[in-house]
């Protein structure tokens, strides 16, 4: 199975297990914690879609790890975490709300990983 296949995959099956989440949370905090579940997994799919652009890159330039590739990786990391100190000192979002959705979309990526493992 291909990356890209994987990839969306684990966007259309965080779509089925982020919703509900967010709708039984609301139930437990309806104020911030159903959106940072929500912007949680949207992060995380955001970095999971730049990470597999960075790892395509790095094996089509033959094992070799250029500059340009590492740079792009650090402004990536740089720019999630910008997003979400801003998002936290306006108050938007809280940690265990976006916890969630970042773990969700782990445990997602780790069963769809060990699926296609399997098949290979």
């Amino acid at each position: 199975m291909e990356m890209t296949e994987i990839i969306k995959r684990v966007c259309r099956q965080s779509a089925f297990v982020l919703l509900p989440f967010a709708i039984v949370s609301a139930v437990i905090e309806w104020k911030r914690l159903p959106l940072s579940i929500l912007i949680g997994g949207v992060l995380a799919l955001a970095n999971l879609k730049g990470l597999a652009w960075g790892i395509g890159g790095l094996v089509g330039a033959a094992g070799q790890v250029s500059g340009k590739l590492v740079f792009f990786s650090l402004i990536r990391l740089f720019i999630l975490f910008v997003i979400l100190i801003i998002l936290l000192w306006l108050k938007v979002i809280n940690i265990a709300g976006i916890f969630i959705g970042i773990t969700t979309v782990l445990v997602l990526l780790m069963i769809e990983g060990f699926k296609s493992a399997k098949e290979a």
